[in-house]
């Protein structure tokens, strides 16, 4: 520590707790002791010991067991964990746990379409600007970005849910035959080509759900599936989806400023109209699974029995609960027939 200022004074003594006077040198003039604050630091000679190393054991492959292990992965919430003695699951089952992870991607699928529609309509946007001046290229990028983005995403999480609905058709359709006492008369290919074959794809599905709608609700398997409205218009959205997803991927074959402008405008609705479409075919999954859930319990009657005096009269139906019995109402005394 060097000597402090001529002028200024020293700093307190650490024993004393005096000011030393200024130019009074590095020790206290009072009791002696050094100025400067000293923190003593004990070392082992030679310096800090090190650590001792350890050894590494050699990999000797995957644990073995004597016998199959119990334990295991906690079951997911979009599954259900199987019951034992209780058999395979059934149709209604596998259709539930399907429905649980389609709507999730579902949601994903009409994001990413909103997103990639978005892109679309910047970069038209953009081609409109480009034809009276130069365009930024930070704009440029974040729009071939987005685009990229919006396209790739969208086509990887379309084709997850077109497995996941593919699948949940399927059993759906096998579960509505159960819970009508029918028998599934369309084998698996026929379901799986009717969502895949070109051209077919606009009428199987309609129709594979039409009547897995019209067994959920318990109808008479002799009439004519007549679909619900919800039902009509997903129908309506999937085959303008297909049919405008079949144009967008033949007008990438055609070159030229206009037909690329144009391919801008027309990848802009196909993106629309997936969100749209992925977002009615939520409502269809939620409404069709709920059908084959919920039981059918409709309102009882109960029959009253009435006299002769009542005979003009209506009689209200009253409902009651399902195990309620019978019961008769006692007649009115009248002058003929007195009480007892």
């Amino acid at each position: 520590m060097s000597a402090p200022a001529p002028g200024r004074p020293g700093p307190p003594c650490p024993r004393c707790g005096r000011t030393a006077p200024p130019g009074g040198g590095a020790f206290c003039p009072w009791c002696g002791r050094y100025l400067a604050a000293l923190d003593w630091v004990a070392t082992t000679p030679g310096g800090p010991a090190p650590e001792p190393a350890t050894r590494r054991r050699r990999y000797a492959g995957p644990p073995r067991y004597r016998s199959v292990p119990r334990w295991g992965l906690p079951v997911g919430p979009w599954r259900i964990a199987p019951v034992p003695g209780a058999g395979p699951l059934r149709p209604v089952d596998r259709a539930r746990a399907l429905a649980a992870q389609l709507v999730p991607v579902l949601w994903v699928v009409v994001v990413v379409s909103g997103v990639a529609a978005v892109a679309e309509v910047w970069r038209y946007v953009l081609l409109l600007f480009s034809r009276s001046d130069a365009l930024s290229p930070a704009a440029v990028g974040v729009s071939d970005a987005l685009v990229w983005f919006g396209g790739w995403s969208s086509v990887v999480a379309t084709i997850a849910a077109g497995v996941l609905t593919v699948s949940w058709s399927l059993w759906t359709y096998r579960a509505a035959a159960d819970r009508a006492g029918n028998r599934p008369w369309r084998s698996r290919r026929w379901v799986v080509a009717g969502w895949v074959v070109p051209g077919w794809n606009l009428v199987a599905p309609g129709s594979l759900l039409a009547e897995t709608e019209h067994a959920a609700l318990e109808l008479p398997p002799d009439r004519r599936p007549s679909p619900s409205r919800e039902l009509l218009v997903w129908w309506v959205l999937w085959a303008a989806c297909v049919v405008l997803g079949a144009v967008v991927l033949v007008w990438r074959f055609r070159t030229g400023t206009q037909a690329l402008a144009d391919g801008v405008v027309l990848h802009a609705w196909a993106d629309v109209l997936a969100a749209v479409t992925a977002w009615r075919t939520i409502r269809v999954v939620r409404l069709l699974t709920a059908l084959l859930t919920e039981r059918a319990q409709g309102p009882r009657q109960l029959l009253v029995s009435t006299t002769a005096a009542d005979a003009g009269r209506a009689v209200p139906v009253v409902p009651s609960a399902p195990q309620a019995a019978p019961t008769a109402v006692p007649a009115p005394a009248t002058a003929g027939n007195p009480a007892d």
